[in-house]
């Protein structure tokens, strides 16, 4: 599985949005690194991302990566990604996720057949605005849709806008979906025959396509198309004092140089909280873009 394509090219892109060399560990388990910049979670946030039997972690600050890095140590991928797991031995004060990622390669796309009729609009048109009104800001939010950077696929009932679907163009030509589907017309295959429509596109144009998505419906769409699981997706945002039930077995390593850049080196802390400032885009989760089904 390690020479899977589609694994190969998942890992390359959260390895570049980590903002910080870092890498899978061909053996397991979860490499931890300091990287204020990274794009796995939002600004100050720890972002996780499992591929497979490896995760990547990138922290904020030296404090929180030792505090992580003591717990990835008694901790199995999966427990690392189980949110009450993580309050039991970290300081974790908000959580966005967990959600799962599926990829998809062009052999093997199952395209859904009930895509006819489904039309494009530009992002910017007044019934795919529609559409997002009704659901309300933040479901339109979780969709994503707005920022899509692609057509939006669309079908209609009458006149009316009441599926939707496109997708983002992310590094290493990698196509994140978005759909959305309005609330009286869901349960109907809707969103697959839209995403379906998104999906051919985006092969189209050489990109992987990327589903993220935490609700069952949302996943069975994806596995409907063909998408398969590779991984997780956490962000959490812990507080500076570690949890009563973290470092059973001693001071990591990892941590006791945290603490020695925190007590004597105060420079370097300083120049990776300034780099902050120039985060870019972060690919971290709103709550799950394809959640609308």
């Amino acid at each position: 599985m390690a020479d899977d394509p589609l694994l190969v090219h998942a890992r390359e892109l959260w390895v570049e949005l980590a903002g910080t060399p870092v890498e899978f560990c061909p053996s397991g388990g979860a490499k931890v690194v300091v990287a204020p910049r990274s794009r796995l979670s939002p600004p100050s946030w720890t972002g996780l991302v499992r591929i497979a039997h490896a995760a990547i972690v990138t922290a904020p600050s030296v404090l929180a990566a030792g505090m992580v890095d003591d717990a990835a140590r008694e901790m199995s991928h999966e427990e690392l990604f189980d949110v009450a797991r993580l309050r039991a031995v970290l300081p974790v004060l908000d959580v966005l996720g967990p959600a799962s990622l599926f990829y998809l390669g062009r052999d093997g796309f199952l395209p859904a057949y009930e895509g006819t009729g489904v039309e494009q609009l530009p992002i910017g048109d007044g019934d795919l605005a529609a559409l997002l009104a009704l659901v309300g800001e933040e479901e339109a939010g979780e969709s994503g849709l707005e920022d899509i950077s692609s057509p939006a696929f669309c079908l209609r009932r009458g006149d009316e806008v009441v599926a939707a679907a496109g997708y983002r163009s992310w590094l290493r030509s990698v196509a994140h979906l978005s759909v959305l589907v309005a609330p009286h017309c869901r349960g109907r295959r809707l969103a697959r025959a839209v995403a379906s429509v998104a999906v051919a596109h985006a092969l189209d144009a050489g990109l992987l396509p990327q589903w993220r998505a935490r609700p069952y419906p949302s996943q069975r769409v994806a596995v409907a198309l063909g998408f398969q699981e590779l991984g997780t997706q956490l962000s959490v945002r812990l507080g500076d004092a570690p949890s009563t039930g973290a470092g059973k077995h001693g001071v990591s390593a990892f941590s006791a140089k945290a603490m020695s850049l925190e007590n004597s080196e105060p420079e370097v802390l300083k120049q990776h909280d300034n780099s902050a400032g120039q985060h870019g885009g972060s690919c971290q989760l709103r709550c799950d873009r394809t959640t609308a089904v």
